[in-house]
Parts: structure tokens; sequence; C-alpha cells
């Protein structure tokens, strides 16, 4: 059983590899969270794995992903546990947060991974030149194996992070300060080439945007850049510093939108 969340495609990518390879089911965070439940039970089969894939953001798990943690019931077998994290650089101390959410609700990992992926978020950066998207996601595919092979072998103790520079500081005051701050939709806006096609509405994973004629945002977001990325009409844009930078998807993000659970 894996549970994935993802915004432009990397994680869910990477996620949908480890379920067919480990014969696992596969499942959609932001569908889960969808339900409005307190509580999500989830009953694990004997040799069942349970998986967790998601971005980093500002060095710490999407807020989405902890939620989703703190709602979450495993009954049944114990499970081999595993998390891996998709990152532009590095993770910080992505993974030990999780864990300190997973122990409140009786879950320990036992393999944690990183694994660096193309960059989607535009505030201040420019997406990353094909040729460099291109490796990155070649080197990810040469990494996948790994994970698997050590996923399939049960191993425990696998500690294979990319945390950087001064981690605690970045996951604790710098990822507060962007959890404050940055989850706010008040930068969002469509320009006049939005022909009000209505994908950024559909695709948005806490449904904060309706459309229409043109998009118009709630209060509630994650950061995923999901509507900015994959607008056909490079219509949508955040703040001043987006119009004249490229855009991000990874090649199977329609498969992602249209993947259906079993």
């Amino acid at each position: 059983m894996i549970f994935y969340f993802s915004g432009t495609g990397n994680s869910f990518a990477l996620a949908r590899e480890i379920a067919v390879a480990q014969g696992e089911s596969l499942h959609s965070i932001a569908k889960e969270m969808d339900k409005g439940t307190d509580v999500l039970d989830f009953q694990i089969k004997d040799g069942e794995t349970l998986g967790f894939v998601y971005p980093v953001y500002a060095w710490a798990p999407p807020r989405i992903v902890l939620e989703f943690v703190r709602k979450l019931r495993i009954t049944g077998a114990k499970p081999y546990v595993f998390t891996v994290n998709t990152c532009g650089e590095e993770e910080g101390n992505t993974t030990r947060v999780l864990q300190n959410s997973l122990s409140k609700v009786g879950l320990t990992l036992d393999s944690a991974f990183s694994v660096v992926m193309p960059s989607n978020y535009l505030v201040g950066v420019d997406v990353e030149s094909q040729e460099v998207v291109d490796k990155k996601l070649l080197d990810a595919q040469a990494k996948l194996i790994e994970i698997n092979r050590i996923i399939e072998n049960r191993e425990s103790g696998v500690s294979q992070l990319i945390r950087g520079k001064m981690p605690t500081l970045k996951s604790t005051v710098v990822n507060a300060f962007f959890n404050r701050f940055a989850l706010n939709t008040k930068y969002f806006y469509a320009t006049d080439k939005c022909n009000g096609c209505g994908i950024c509405e559909k695709q948005c994973p806490v449904h904060t945007i309706t459309v229409n004629e043109k998009p118009t945002w709630g209060k509630k977001c994650t950061q995923c850049f999901g509507c900015i990325n994959t607008c056909p009409q490079r219509a949508i844009q955040y703040g001043k510093g987006t119009e004249s930078k490229g855009r991000y998807q990874h090649p199977e993000i329609k498969s992602m939108h249209s993947w259906k659970e079993v």
C-alpha cells in the first residue's frame, strides 16, 4: 500500500513505478483527504509494504501529507514502512519531520530515501534547462532500481537522504516562515491568455480554484504550483516574477490525473 502526494507529477511517477514493481496498491493522499473524515483506517495484509512518496516543500513534507498522517490508522499485520521524498536539491530534515508524525500513530520507518527531481517552484528561480531536466529524470530512474531492490528485500535501517547544509535551521525556521507566509493565494492571477478551460480547477489537490470565465482562488493552498505549471495557455501567474519563466510538469502528468485507484 503506497500513498503519494504530487503537484506536477514527480512524486506520482516514482510512486507508481514502485507500486508496480512491488505489486502494491497506489493511493492519492489528496483523494483520501477529500473524504473529510477524522480518521482514515487501512488494514495491512501479511507481507504488505506501507510507503509514503511526496515532494519536499521548504525542507519539510507538504502540510497536507502531515495532516493525512495524523488521521491515519493502520491495523492488521506489521508492515514494512518506507518513505521516498522528491527534492530539487536536498531534503533538510524532511524525513525526520515525517517520522515524528508517523511515530504518533504507531509507525516507524524501515527505510528512507531522497530522490532529486526537476524543480517546479517558480518563486525566485526559473525552471531548469531541458538538459538538466533530462539528466535528473534519468538519474532518478537509476536510483529507483536501487530503491525497489531495497524494498523488495525488506532491508531495515536504510537511510539514503540528501540533507544538505544546516538542515535543522531549514526544516524549522525557514519551513515555519514558509507555512506562515507562503501558503496563501493572494498572488495568484490569470492573464487574458486564459480561455477558461478549467484544467487548473480539476487538478487542484485542495479544490481552492473555481473557474468562471477565469479562475479565482480561495484561501487554502499547498503551494504545489500545479495550476501554474499545467496551464496549457501559460495564463496563470504568481506575483510579477513568473510571466517570463518556463514551466515544468513530469512527462507522466496526464497519467496522474487519469489514474484509477483499485
